[in-house]
């Protein structure tokens, strides 16, 4: 039997990954957007009328669905930087950097799970702090400022 067809046998798991050259091309941007995402969707949850229950039920659907593509995009953000742009010198200078980078993705599980504003707000501000990390790591100013997003809340963005 030849090799090939023994790993034919074998299961098949599809691998994603930002790119797999290590390009040098990462940003926290994207993380921030969907944890705005996140909290909108939930804020839409809060305000789904009930007075047609099936049209009720479509739209927690739809919301919930848009919530939990954008966990995940948190989830990949997350993890892209963690695997790919952060390293052993970075944790040891931003001491709280790999408890932010759990809490990041325990958070977006969280408000997967839950309908949760608090929670969704949490998973904002620790990506938040997670960017302005990654800015910090790379010698460049970053800042809050108000999001342009319906949310209210802040991004952080380079100066």
């Amino acid at each position: 039997m030849k090799l090939t067809s023994i790993f034919s046998l074998l299961p098949a798991k599809i691998a994603y990954a930002h790119c797999d050259i290590p390009c040098g091309i990462y940003d926290p941007h994207q993380a921030q957007v969907a944890a705005h995402t996140i909290i909108r969707m939930t804020q839409f949850l809060a305000e789904v009328k009930r007075d047609d229950e099936t049209k009720a039920e479509h739209d927690i659907a739809r919301i919930t669905h848009v919530k939990e593509e954008h966990g995940s995009i948190v989830e990949d953000e997350i993890e892209t930087l963690q695997n790919d742009y952060f390293k052993e010198e970075h944790y040891k200078e931003f001491a709280n950097l790999r408890e932010l980078l759990g809490r990041a993705t325990q958070l977006s599980v969280k408000t997967r799970q839950n309908i949760d504003m608090e929670e969704a707000k949490e998973l904002l501000e620790t990506v938040m702090q997670i960017a302005e990390i990654f800015y910090k790591s790379k010698g460049l100013d970053s800042a809050r400022v108000k999001a342009p997003y319906p949310t209210g809340l802040d991004i952080v963005v380079q100066k």
